[in-house]
């Protein structure tokens, strides 16, 4: 283990875990579902999850949520479990679903309202404060108002009682890049307060800048997880080199650790993964002219998981 990760994990290990999944499970069949999934959220900590669609990220969600049971595992949520501490564990939580909800004919201010009765202490003077910071007119209509008025008048309810734990899935569909930002500055804030927030997001830039750590879920498998230099820690470098004559190419065929090898006249483009020691050696009798490399952003870690 390299001395990053060592000092990541020392940090982790100092804080208390908010969820705790061991060997969580949801089989729908047919390969489908989420499969012996393994993992700690902490408190102060905002975790991604990314994936593909029907990768498993929304089902994890719902068995934190308690709106679906686990086929075999545990989720455990302060210690608790969701199915025999119901009340207490949804007290401490604040969710936004990946499909919103209908409230036909009621003003958002209603609907606010009837949702923090359901709370143990909500701070009206909070609610007007993130209505002003979201720029939403409570007085309006919810079915009247746009994708984007309509997530943040959840997101108002998923943080107006002030959770201990965030549970939140794409919260920025919608949103113009004003209210990305308070959005981004909002679970900032929560953070600092010891607040665990789990983010699931098809925005990988949000993810990249937002998230302490990050999930990737593919098949229902939860394949990696890291801070976002540790997934770069494995050195994937795309590369492009323009020569100044011809070359035999066989060398480079026999590089293990290349891929996407692509040959255009007296340019050589690929992708690098691990050392670049094999890759030097075989271009050290070429004459180049330009040498480019640079590290795969997120989005690209993402893809190149997903195409294996």
């Amino acid at each position: 283990m390299k001395t990053s990760e060592k000092n990541n994990q020392k940090e982790l290990n100092n804080l208390k875990p908010v969820i705790n999944a061991v060997n969580l499970s949801k089989d729908y069949g047919g390969h489908r579902g989420l499969f012996d999934l393994n993992l700690s959220v902490f408190e102060g900590e905002i975790f991604g999850l990314i994936g593909p669609n029907g990768s498993g990220k929304s089902t994890f969600i719902r068995l934190i949520m308690d709106l679906i049971r686990p086929t075999s595992g545990s989720v455990h949520i302060f210690g608790a479990s969701s199915k025999t501490h119901a009340r207490w564990v949804m007290d401490l939580i604040g969710y936004i679903p990946g499909e919103l909800p209908r409230f036909p004919g009621l003003s958002a201010r209603y609907i606010i309202e009837e949702l923090a009765g359901l709370r143990s202490d909500v701070d009206f003077a909070y609610v007007h404060e993130l209505s002003q910071r979201l720029q939403l007119d409570l007085n309006l209509k919810y079915e009247e108002l746009s994708h984007g008025n309509k997530q943040k008048m959840m997101l108002i309810q998923a943080f107006m009682h002030m959770p201990k734990l965030l549970v939140l899935d794409e919260p920025t569909l919608g949103l113009d890049p004003i209210i990305q930002r308070e959005f981004t500055n909002l679970v900032s804030e929560v953070r600092d307060q010891g607040c665990a927030v789990i983010l699931s997001s098809h925005v990988l830039a949000d993810i990249e800048r937002i998230c302490d750590r990050i999930g990737l879920i593919i098949n229902g498998n939860l394949v990696k997880v890291g801070t976002l230099s540790e997934l770069r820690e494995s050195k994937v470098h795309d590369v492009e080199i323009v020569c100044n004559n011809h070359f035999d190419h066989s060398k480079l065929l026999e590089i293990k650790n290349l891929q996407n090898l692509e040959l255009d006249g007296s340019t050589i483009s690929a992708r690098v993964s691990g050392p670049m020691g094999p890759f030097l050696k075989a271009i050290s009798e070429l004459d180049v002219l330009e040498f480019d490399s640079r590290e795969l952003s997120l989005e690209e870690v993402f893809f190149s998981e997903f195409s294996r």
